[in-house]
């Protein structure tokens, strides 16, 4: 675990359970979307199964033993080298702990974890008009625009 006053950043693993439904509440009200995050949640053996896979990183900030923030990322072991880079799905910080220097101190952990593991980048999307997402990846990192596309699996889907 990284230590940083007044926060500490930690990975979560399969026998912290606890930790991961608190990061999936938060999530949840970060993004306005509590009942996505909160309606089916996975089960006790399908959240350790995930966090015990090596292709699954949950961080977790934590501040008073409470969880204020974290991220979810997927290393994807790439084809066409034996490499791999890892993707950020989700990265939530609770509305009063913003501005505090959370995010980048995940983002900084999430590095350690990727050099360990010898990957070559981290990407992340942020969503149009998500100018404090957007602006922090931009001091990170170098930006594409890219476009992104939901494909539905069935044709019947009325999920997209």
């Amino acid at each position: 675990m990284t230590c940083s006053e007044p926060f500490s950043i930690c990975q979560i693993f399969a026998k912290d359970l606890a930790l991961m439904e608190e990061l999936l509440a938060v999530f949840g009200e970060a993004f306005d979307e509590v009942d996505t995050y909160s309606s089916s949640r996975p089960s006790d053996a399908y959240l350790k199964r995930l966090l015990s896979s090596d292709y699954f990183i949950a961080l977790a900030a934590l501040k008073n033993g409470a969880v204020v923030g974290g991220l979810a990322a997927y290393e994807l072991q790439k084809f066409e080298q034996e490499r791999s880079e890892i993707y950020i799905y989700d990265l939530a910080v609770a509305v009063e702990h913003r501005r505090k220097g959370i995010a980048t101190a995940l983002i900084q952990e999430l590095k350690k974890i990727a050099v360990a593991r010898a990957a070559y980048v981290i990407f992340v999307q942020a969503d149009i008009g998500d100018d404090p997402a957007i602006a922090l990846y931009t001091k990170l990192g170098v930006r594409e625009d890219v476009l992104h596309f939901d494909i539905a699996i069935d044709d019947n889907s009325d999920r997209l």
